[in-house]
């Protein structure tokens, strides 16, 4: 604009653009002013001048009107909504330097640039509207708002109030307006974008905590169907103890071990308590035999070869340790033993032989055919353990509880994709609504 200005009226030296900020304290700055060079017609920019409208500005009760100090144009413009041109700057009642220093300011033409209120969702009833120094709010009866003032510098004598160059700038200023409005859209729009984005990724991260917790609840589905087929070995194994000429469990071998350990005499106390320790934990879980020896040989073996390298034993003590952890490595195969399952005859053989290679394999993920399957023979009576019913009852509440989970996770990360890709709002919001609600995020998130 103040291009356009400089450019086209012959006689204007200067000018300069003032951004009115936000209400209520409507602070005036000075952005920037140009000033174009006789002969060569260039312009140059920048604030060379003093000015108390230089950044940071000056806020709208330090140059408002009031009767204890000089009348400004600026508070003409910005209250009134209205230009103010000084085409006598001799009698200017509103020269600041004429009243304070008796020294003319040149010829100007003062121009606000306003803005609808409606464009810029201003309320029309505002609390923010500013005042002036009698209390009353200014605007009020005005469509418009004050974004911004145009200055523009004459030579003597070359501006007058109403003449051609005043209404040319005053149609600038409404275009300015425009443009002002128009850059407002732009960051609105900007940043609506920015908040629909940080909403996005807000709602990814706690779709993302919900994928994670159920990630974690179904490994610990899966440790509690591990769990759960443990004590069905255990009891198992017991039913066949009791008919069976093989008495020696892993409970003796882990009471011999350790009767041996205490036995030692005294030193490296620590390692003692360590090797005890790991013996006794070992009672407290279950695990299919070929883990169960690894274990014994990861965490019982290699105590045992640490602690007699430290202090050595006889070599009959050391004979009947290397002994018991071998009764102990073959105890664990007991549930699965010929020689005591021919001998077991209360089970049909062919739900025997399906019974023990179901709970004696190894499985190191959740598998739901096995744990059907698992279920299924445990609703057959033929299958006579004690905790038959029981261990039917909890398997069948995990199976579901598993299904559930996968659902979840499956829709969890449906839903991530959507949302990342910017899917379909309806088809996101029906799949969260059918989210199961113990796992749906908890209100007061974003």
């Amino acid at each position: 604009m103040i291009e356009t200005i400089l450019l086209c009226l012959p006689n204007a030296l200067k000018g300069t653009i003032y951004r009115i900020g936000n209400p209520p304290k409507l602070i005036a700055e000075r952005i920037t002013s140009g000033f174009i060079e006789e002969n060569t017609r260039k312009i140059s920019w920048g604030l060379p001048v003093k000015s108390e409208y230089n950044p940071p500005g000056k806020p709208w009760v330090e140059y408002r009107d009031e009767p204890s100090r000089p009348l400004e144009a600026m508070s003409w413009c910005v209250e009134k909504q209205k230009s103010w041109t000084a085409e006598d700057p001799r009698n200017d009642t509103r020269s600041v330097r004429m009243q304070v220093e008796g020294v003319r300011e040149d010829f100007h033409h003062m121009e606000p640039v306003l803005v609808r209120k409606m464009d810029l969702n201003f309320n029309m009833y505002s609390s923010e509207y500013p005042k002036d120094f009698q209390g009353n709010a200014i605007w009020k009866g005005s469509e418009y708002v004050t974004v911004a003032v145009v200055k523009i510098h004459f030579r003597p004598h070359a501006i007058k109030i109403g003449s051609y160059e005043t209404m040319v700038i005053k149609k600038l200023s409404r275009s300015l307006g425009t443009e002002l409005l128009s850059y407002q859209l732009r960051q609105d729009s900007l940043k609506t974008m920015q908040e629909y984005a940080k909403d996005r990724l807000n709602a990814c991260n706690i779709l993302a905590d919900s994928l994670r917790n159920t990630i974690t609840k179904s490994g610990m589905i899966f440790s509690l169907v591990k769990q759960e087929i443990g004590y069905l070995r255990e009891q198992w194994e017991h039913v066949l103890l009791q008919d069976s000429k093989e008495k020696y469990t892993k409970v003796e071998a882990i009471r011999d071990l350790n009767d041996i350990l205490m036995g030692l005499g005294n030193g490296y106390e620590d390692l003692r308590k360590d090797l005890f320790d790991v013996q006794s934990r070992f009672l407290e879980i279950s695990l299919p035999p070929e883990k169960g020896e690894n274990w014994v040989v990861m965490q019982i073996e290699e105590r045992w070869k640490d602690l007699l390298y430290r202090s050595p034993q006889e070599k009959e003590i050391q004979r009947k340790i290397w002994e018991t952890i071998e009764k102990l490595k073959k105890s664990l195969h007991v549930g699965r033993n010929p020689q005591v399952l021919s001998a077991y005859d209360k089970v049909p053989e062919p739900l025997k032989r399906d019974w023990v290679n179901l709970i004696y394999t190894s499985n190191d993920h959740f598998d739901a055919e096995v744990l059907e399957k698992l279920i299924q023979m445990l609703s057959n009576p033929s299958l006579d353990i004690p905790s038959r019913e029981r261990s039917k009852k909890n398997l069948t509440q995990l199976k579901a509880l598993a299904e559930t989970m996968h659902q979840l996770e499956r829709d969890t990360n449906f839903l991530l994709q959507q949302v990342l890709n910017g899917g379909d709002k309806e088809l996101v919001s029906e799949m969260i609504n059918n989210i199961p609600s113990n796992f749906a995020p908890k209100k007061g998130l974003p």
